[in-house]
């Protein structure tokens, strides 16, 4: 593979090991996080550049890739007073991998093509683990020429890569796929929960959700190893989580699409999230359910409770 100069900026949970992973490819980064601290330090490990700035970031770069906290972020970073566009050449690409809104990323788009440089969005699902080891499905959203330009480097950050259509399409799947996610995790709270009341023991129940019709991402892979050993420490915030349902659900609004399901989900997420405070884990909305009914989700039977 051609070694390029990639630029990456944004290097919290998911962003350094992935920029890792493009390193040891042999290309060569130039890097930078808000945190001054921890672009050092990720430089320094993985054999890049600290960066100072958006600007000059693409200016040392070919392909920028960002993963930050959401599409007014990302705007920010390309669009703003020392911006991406302050630096980027003509033939130069934006790769973000953010969650991000899908109508702010064609915004973002169109002012990159004022200076000559293209966009793709290609969202994540695999969450911490999934970054550490590679092992990241990206949803990707744009032309087909620049989504082939990207595809290698897709490939050494993930296993499954899913071009769905232009720009802003992987940004719209991604929130699709976390709507569906929140409202699996809510119900599946609520029913151990109940489970739990009734006498059974929730290590007992997740066993048959998970050879059963019931079982989920969810079940196989968040109760056992966040929540019954009562550690509550998903890395992925509880309000990025609610930001997802909320473009899912703009979405819904733009397309005249019913979705009354999440629409309650979204207020019960709120919820949680207004229970759990500023920087919360998503593990925090089982805890949030936990309180609402006045049991914890510890393994081994119970007497049955009643009304």
């Amino acid at each position: 593979m051609t070694t390029l100069r990639i630029g990456f900026v944004g290097l919290g949970v998911m962003g350094a090991p992935m920029a890792g992973h493009l390193a040891r490819a042999g290309h060569a980064l130039t890097v930078l996080d808000a945190d001054a601290g921890r672009t050092r330090a990720v430089a320094q490990k993985i054999g890049g550049t600290a960066a100072r700035t958006p600007a000059e970031v693409a200016a040392a770069s070919d392909i920028v890739v960002t993963m930050l906290p959401d599409g007014r972020v990302v705007q920010q970073v390309a669009l703003g007073d020392e911006g991406l566009v302050h630096g980027l050449r003509a033939g130069a690409l934006l790769l973000d991998t953010s969650s991000a809104e899908p109508w702010l990323t064609e915004a973002t788009a169109a002012g990159l093509a004022k200076a000559g440089a293209a966009m793709v969005d290609a969202p994540v699902s695999g969450a911490a683990w999934g970054a550490e080891a590679a092992e990241l499905v990206f949803m990707v959203g744009g032309s087909d020429a620049d989504v082939a330009r990207v595809m290698p480097l897709l490939k050494l950050m993930g296993k499954a890569q899913h071009h769905l259509g232009g720009l802003g399409a992987g940004h719209a799947m991604k929130c699709i796929n976390n709507t569906i996610t929140s409202m699996t995790f809510l119900a599946t709270a609520e029913g151990l929960v109940t489970g739990k009341r009734y006498g059974l023991d929730p290590e007992a129940m997740l066993a048959v959700l998970n050879q059963s019709t019931g079982g989920s991402w969810i079940t196989q892979t968040h109760f056992t190893q966040r929540i019954f050993n009562r550690a509550f420490d998903d890395p992925f915030k509880l309000a990025l989580m609610l930001k997802d349902i909320g473009i899912a659900l703009q979405l819904a609004r733009d397309t005249g699409t019913p979705m009354p399901l999440s629409g309650l989900g979204q207020q019960l997420w709120r919820m949680a999230d207004r229970s759990a405070g500023p920087g919360a884990s998503v593990s925090e909305l089982v805890r949030w359910v936990e309180k609402e009914s006045g049991t914890e989700l510890t393994p081994g039977r119970g007497p049955r409770q009643g009304a």
